[in-house]
């Protein structure tokens, strides 16, 4: 099932791929600023967001070419946010390459960010080619992603505030994660419904899907943070300890800790010159305090809502391929 569904995935990103080179021609003018704004879409990526649009589209009876604008206009949305996030967590890899600020400048990578924030609403003008989307819906589209851009902004600025709280809730958390990270899958999946003709019931549903997936995707991203081969994860583990960030783990680890415990851990949170060891021993600490246990279950029941929320919708290979995507982001390794 996995293999698959990893095939499924591969040959939409092979359609999502083609589409932004179109967009984004690498060889326009200035080279810089087109080259900086691909590297990190040409070093890889799951492109799981774009996947979400094109089988929520065709699982309500559109075509896939109907949703492929707006997917590749999400995935660029995604590494606009990726470029400035890297920024802001002075992040020198992303997907095992050098992050763009790293291989140009903090100047250049503002920018190519900026440029492809600009590209995905030129992306989006291209559901004109075609007759089979109505402008309604197109509009419909437009409004969603400039929500779900807000919304982002407005979690990445809690996440930033959390890291000079010493005490963040479990509330605030999902709060700020449901802004940061599951905004774009609910949109993606809200997006593809909208494009292929879906009913106001069923884009809710969709849109409750992608959310719940969404969260449950930071959730296992946390997990792995501090879990994962360093290889497969193509970063340093423990890289969230060194930023400070006030994880789902760190969170229940903290409200679990003793009094010293607590003092140790808040001790390595944002110290970026705590030493591999150091980060180790604060690792295994937080999960001798059933923390990243604790994550795992919370990230499996959002997986099982997600799954609930396309219940009401018609067995179809499109709807297995979304129950399994959801499987897919609770199991994967990186």
């Amino acid at each position: 099932m996995r293999s698959d569904l990893s095939t499924k995935i591969a040959k939409s990103a092979e359609k999502v791929n083609c589409f932004i080179e179109q967009v984004v021609d690498s060889e326009s003018e200035p080279k810089v600023l087109y080259r900086a704004s691909r590297h990190i879409i040409d070093a890889g990526g799951k492109r799981l967001r774009p996947f979400l649009v094109l089988k929520s589209c065709k699982m309500v009876g559109g075509r896939e070419e109907d949703g492929l604008p707006t997917a590749s206009a999400l995935e660029m949305l995604h590494t606009f946010t990726l470029l400035h996030d890297d920024i802001m967590d002075q992040d020198e890899k992303r997907r095992g390459v050098p992050s763009v600020h790293t291989k140009w400048s903090i100047p250049v990578a503002i920018v190519a960010g900026d440029l492809l924030f600009a590209k995905v609403y030129e992306a989006i003008t291209k559901h004109t080619d075609t007759k089979h989307v109505k402008p309604k819906r197109i509009l419909q589209v437009i409004q969603e992603i400039s929500e779900a851009t807000i919304v982002l902004c407005e979690g990445q600025t809690r996440d930033m505030m959390f890291e000079d709280m010493e005490t963040v809730s479990e509330a605030e958390y999902f709060k700020m994660i449901e802004g940061k990270t599951a905004a774009l899958f609910e949109t993606s999946a809200r997006c593809g419904g909208l494009l292929g003709g879906a009913t106001k019931s069923q884009v809710k549903r969709l849109g409750e899907f992608g959310r719940y997936a969404g969260i449950a995707f930071q959730v296992i991203d946390d997990v792995l943070a501090l879990t994962a081969d360093e290889k497969v994860l193509k970063k340093p583990v423990g890289n969230d300890i060194r930023e400070g960030k006030r994880t789902l783990i760190v969170v229940r680890a903290l409200e679990k800790a003793s009094k010293i415990q607590r003092q140790q851990i808040l001790g390595k949170l944002g110290n970026k010159d705590a030493s591999p060891e150091q980060i180790r021993e604060t690792i295994k600490l937080i999960d001798s305090l059933g923390a990243i246990k604790y994550a795992k279950k919370l990230a499996e029941k959002y997986i099982k809502n997600a799954k609930k929320a396309l219940a009401k919708f018609p067995a179809s290979e499109d709807k297995e391929d979304l129950i399994n995507l959801a499987d897919l982001i609770f199991a994967r390794q990186h």
